[in-house]
This record gives structure tokens, sequence and C-alpha cells, in this order.
């Protein structure tokens, strides 16, 4: 668990590891911002809805020997969390002035980002981007709003690149699953990497032999059974913060980033299909 930069990114890391009770211990830390460090054992079991125990089961699961160091753990973390679940990102109250809300979305969305640099593995990159330059045909897809970023990425590959495809639909993903060869790729956007319909699809796209990439936040969600490499994105989602921007604006900067990598090993084929684009977009514009 080294790799891990603070108590909660091992948390979110170890998620798919914990036990259905300890879970809830999770879910309870990851989406209240505000003085958790504050609270005894009990107190933590009580609002988790578990037995003490299990917080102790918890807290050894992650590496640490007892509550107490656990604890100590988020208060170096620099945690500041709110008792209540918010479904806002960014911890918005209605009691907070509107220069507040925009400061505190600043600041969500820029965190966002930079636990997304932190957690960025060089080698992880090398390896999807050679997944990327040695494929035919590379299939982008996801489900709810990570299929928004995996349409993004078929787009922005798309200028450079006349491989990429967006599939949206899961009974459709199915359809191209099926009939991938060893020569393709699929990119595959899920930031809890534990949804049906990705399991099912990856699972019909390994057993034909293309590579696959998966964004996600929880490296060791069911979906990375599947996954040739992992990419994994910032952004801590609370349960009533599905979809959140920082989540999307994580896995954002981590499409960039793949996209940078692919690009500047051929830099003369990029300025060429952008410089083909450009012109055959100028009778677009008025």
């Amino acid at each position: 668990m080294e790799q891990y930069g603070s108590v909660f990114e091992k948390i979110s890391g170890e998620y798919y590891n914990l036990t259905a009770s300890e879970k809830k211990v999770a879910d309870y830390l990851l989406s209240h911002q505000s003085r958790c460090q504050h609270l005894s054992i009990s107190q933590l079991a009580e609002a988790s809805q578990v037995a003490e125990a299990t917080v102790s089961r918890f807290c050894r699961r992650l590496g640490y020997k007892g509550y107490n160091v656990f604890r100590l753990a988020m208060v170096k973390a620099g945690v500041n969390i709110e008792n209540g679940s918010n479904p806002l990102s960014g911890e918005v109250l209605d009691s907070d002035s509107f220069s507040d809300v925009c400061s505190k979305l600043y600041t969500a969305n820029s965190n966002a980002m930079a636990q997304t640099m932190s957690l960025a593995r060089e080698e992880d990159y090398k390896i999807a981007a050679d997944i990327l330059m040695q494929s035919d045909k590379v299939l982008c897809m996801g489900q709810g709003g990570s299929m928004i970023i995996a349409e993004e990425a078929a787009h922005l590959f798309s200028t450079i690149f006349g491989k990429y495809f967006a599939v949206s639909d899961a009974h459709t993903q199915m359809v191209y699953a099926v009939n991938v060869t060893e020569r393709d790729a699929v990119l595959f956007f899920s930031y809890s990497g534990a949804t049906k319909d990705l399991v099912e699809t990856l699972s019909q796209v390994k057993a034909r032999g293309a590579k696959v990439i998966l964004i996600t936040h929880f490296p060791k969600c069911p979906g990375a059974e599947y996954a040739d490499v992992v990419l994994q994105c910032g952004a801590d989602e609370g349960p009533l913060q599905l979809g959140s921007i920082g989540a999307r604006l994580a896995q954002l900067f981590l499409l960039d980033i793949l996209f940078s990598e692919v690009c500047r090993r051929n830099l003369d084929q990029c300025r060429e299909s952008r410089s083909r684009l450009a012109e055959a977009m100028v009778d677009k514009h008025l």
C-alpha cells in the first residue's frame, strides 16, 4: 500500500478488497467532510452503523495497527469533514455565499486533478500508449457519465488517428466485444469499475484476446481483473455525489496525459493531421 499518498487515497485504492461492513466505514469517511479525526472508534462505528470490531478490522486492513494510528493518519491528511452526507461536490452548503461556492468548487476540482497527477505511474501510461499505438482499432466505451468521457476520448484521438470509435449503448458494446480480434483494443472509462455491463463486456473482450485499458478510481475493482493496464483517476465521490464534475475533470486530465504520451511519439504525424483538419474546417466558420 506504499503507493498511496494519503489515508483517503488508500481507502479508495483498497475499497474493493473490503468486506461489505468495512465498505460502510469507508463510505462514511469518504462522504463526510469535517472532523472525522475527532471521532472516537465507538462514534465512528455508530455513525457507520457497524460494530467497533469492524472499524478495528477496517484499520488493520489498510495497514494501520489500530484506530488511534489510523486517526492520526487522518489528522496528517488535513481532513476537514462536515457532519452529514452532502450531495454537492466540494461540500457546498446552503449557508455558503456565492464566493464561497466558487472557491469550494475550484478547490475540489483542482484537488481532483492534483490527486490524479499524484497517482499517475509513468510505466502504466507507457504500457497504455504502446497498446493504443499497436492496435488496429480502438473502441472507447463507458456507461452513464463515464460514456461522455469515452466519447470525448474517441473525438480527441480521432483528430490525429482514424482508428478510434465510441460505442455508447451497452447492447452495442456487447456486439462489438464479441467481434474484436487480438489486434484490437478497448479503452474503457468507469469511475467505479464495478458495473455489471462493464464486467460482462470486458470478459468477452478478453476472451477474444483484445487488449483492455481501464480508467477508474479503484485500481482493485472487479473490472481490473480483465484489464491489461489500469490508469487511476483522482476525485473522491460520496454516495450522493455520482457524476460530479470533479470526477469528470480527473478523467479528462488523465485522458489528456494519455493523449500526449501517444502523440509525442510521433509529433510529425500529429502536426500533419492537425494541419489537414484545420484546413478542412476553415469553410465551417463564418
